[in-house]
């Protein structure tokens, strides 16, 4: 059985036999992963994937049946087939911690390696922490507009495979949903499970009443009651309301802990402030009124400011399909490597587009945060060896925009590394924490962000600066590159 060795892209291998045959493979260097742009034209993104990308660095090995296929393609010889046999993942990596609100341009994740280790994992690592990231991005933003209102996450039958569903599942919970419907990833990670009926419940019974009465004897305390399979507020109502009365008369006059109605079609504000009306006439006033139905953040926003009385939303489609991204563009680029005599090299990607232009040398984020408010500043990308006094005076500044800048004073600010470690020379070093931690953590960093940050449309720019120091080397870079050429 072919292992997760072969999770990645063919040119890796290419590559990998290319630089084993010049003796170029062992070659120490340090790649850059970030993002170019947020998702959904968002202000920011939620870090989401890590987990799975120390279990696949934890077990990276080929077997024989990896070696065979790779020799069956005929593209690669027995010493690099051979040399593959004792592989295993060496290198140091220091990642942004799942959940943490990151920017465009900044390093998520650096990785310290040999070279034909750093080039075999881009593609997986990119695979896990786009998708993760993307969908964790999605659920903060519909979290951003629900409130304290309950969330589900319902998207397992639309979702684009398996590992899609899982994975997505859990990135929902980091971006801020409680629940899913999809009980192998509430087995898998410790999710509670949440669900309703479907109208096949309703039309397996002679009539609605009889239905609902069947659900209510068999789950009394999961009693949400889907009301709009025939006629909502004529009939599907009205048949909630008598079965919630004979419920509380069974229970002595008092009723289930969430307990309400469903509503998967029509007009929902409409709908579910009648709804309301009933049920409080009624004397269920703390009924839950749950919907569904193609919901987004979008339509969550239009619903509240409809003063809707919707107050559990389950998500679907357009959260587990990232409706609005398609994918996240995560890149991973080379930013500096080692020669022969042990002196370190850094690189840089140069381009036409100057978005393309990547940052060279062995670098870190420093996230700059109110000591007041604790409300974000900014953040720096730096080199490693630099560090900010919060004892003196600071003025937050980018290199290439002098006029912008922001004067800190003394002891009003701190500084954190946003790099965790967490490999180091292929032992793991990182404590990996349990989900509840990671949605803690998660809840923490979107409060650092001030609210006009959580707009849909057209929010503000989060600073990201380089240091004056970093600017250098990419000038001196810069200016290499413009000499060669002109020489050439």
């Amino acid at each position: 059985m072919i292992s997760k060795a072969l999770l990645t892209d063919l040119y890796q291998f290419t590559m990998m036999q290319g630089l084993f045959k010049e003796n170029l493979h062992r070659t120490p260097c340090v790649f850059d992963r970030f993002y170019r742009k947020n998702p959904f034209n968002g202000a920011y993104t939620v870090v989401a994937g890590l987990e799975h990308v120390i279990d696949y660095l934890k077990n990276l090995a080929f077997n024989e049946d990896d070696i065979a296929y790779l020799r069956e393609t005929g593209l690669f010889e027995e010493d690099f087939l051979e040399y593959l046999k004792d592989f295993r993942f060496t290198g140091t990596v220091y990642a942004a911690p799942e959940g943490s609100v990151v920017f465009p341009g900044e390093v998520l994740v650096r990785i310290e390696a040999p070279k034909d280790e750093a080039m075999l994992i881009e593609t997986p690592l990119s695979m896990y922490l786009n998708h993760e990231s993307l969908i964790a991005t999605k659920a903060r933003r519909i979290r951003s507009v629900a409130g304290s209102d309950s969330l589900a996450e319902f998207g397992m039958r639309r979702a684009q495979g398996t590992n899609a569903a899982v994975y997505g599942a859990r990135a929902t919970i980091i971006g801020g949903f409680n629940g899913t419907s999809n009980v192998y990833s509430a087995a898998q990670y410790g999710i509670k499970p949440v669900g309703t009926m479907a109208h096949s419940w309703i039309m397996s019974f002679p009539d609605e009443l009889t239905a609902f009465r069947s659900y209510a004897a068999q789950y009394e305390n999961m009693l949400v009651l889907l009301v709009d399979t025939y006629d909502t507020l004529q009939q599907g109502v009205p048949n909630a309301i008598q079965v919630f009365r004979e419920v509380k008369e069974r229970r002595g006059g008092t009723m289930p802990k969430g307990y309400g109605i469903r509503l998967d079609s029509g007009d929902l504000s409409y709908l579910s402030q009648e709804a309301f009306q009933m049920l409080k006439e009624a004397g269920f006033e703390d009924a839950t009124i749950f919907a569904s139905n193609d919901l987004d953040e979008h339509r969550i926003a239009d619903l509240k400011s409809q003063h809707s009385a919707i107050t559990s939303w389950g998500v679907g489609t357009k959260l587990i399909t990232a409706d609005g991204t398609s994918a996240l563009g995560g890149v991973y680029k080379l930013a500096g490597q080692w020669d022969e005599a042990g002196q370190f090299r850094p690189t840089m990607k140069f381009s036409d587009n100057i978005e393309k232009v990547t940052n060279p040398g062995c670098k870190k984020v420093l996230r700059l945060i109110n000591r007041r408010n604790r409300k974000l500043i900014g953040d720096l990308i730096c080199l490693v060896d630099e560090t900010i006094d919060t004892t003196k005076p600071y003025t937050f500044e980018n290199p290439m925009y002098p006029w912008k800048c922001t004067h800190l004073e003394a002891n009003s600010f701190d500084v954190i590394d946003l790099l965790v470690p967490i490999f180091e020379k292929g032992k793991l070093v990182y404590d990996l924490p349990k989900l509840p931690e990671i949605v803690a953590y998660a809840n923490e960093q979107i409060k650092l962000l001030w609210p006009e940050y959580l707009r849909l449309n057209r929010p503000p720019v989060v600073k990201v600066n380089i240091s004056q120091k970093l600017h250098e080397l990419k000038q001196t870079l810069l200016l290499q590159k413009v000499k060669r050429n002109h020489h050439e």
